[in-house]
């Protein structure tokens, strides 16, 4: 029988990590929110993004709205899932906002300074989830 003493120490978290987990959550559900509005926009209003002819991944503006609102969603719901502190949600968090960044490399002709941007918040938002003992109760 193994007694609390024997038990490693927990190690508890700073306050930069869960300050950091809260700001991650923050930015992923404005993200989202805000990937939203440009991928509506995308979808409504095609000729609101213009880029230029030298560019080598061109896609149809339409077809990046749909990928923008498709990602809000999932980048606003793992977010909220941070707030709740939900084990699988860092895991989630990480993939979406690798995935999100990559989108938004992709992004950059038509948006540059908000692609940019948001993929300076979806670094953040992974070195938030990845502090040690964030997620534990």
């Amino acid at each position: 029988m193994t007694s609390r003493a024997d038990l490693p120490p927990v190690q508890r978290p700073s306050g930069w990590a869960i300050g950091g987990l809260i700001f991650a959550g923050s930015i992923m559900i404005t993200a989202g929110i805000f990937q939203a509005i440009a991928g509506l926009t995308a979808i409504l209003n095609d000729t609101f993004f213009v880029v230029g002819n030298n560019y080598a991944f061109r896609f149809d503006v339409t077809t990046w709205g749909w990928i923008h609102l498709i990602l809000s969603v999932i980048v606003a719901v793992a977010g909220a899932a941070l707030f709740a502190r939900r084990s699988w949600a860092a895991g989630v968090a990480i993939v979406i906002a690798i995935l999100s960044a990559l989108s938004n490399f992709l992004f950059l002709p038509y948006y540059p300074f908000w692609a940019l941007l948001i993929i300076a918040l979806d670094i953040w938002v992974i070195w938030a989830v990845t502090r040690p003992g964030v997620l534990d109760r």
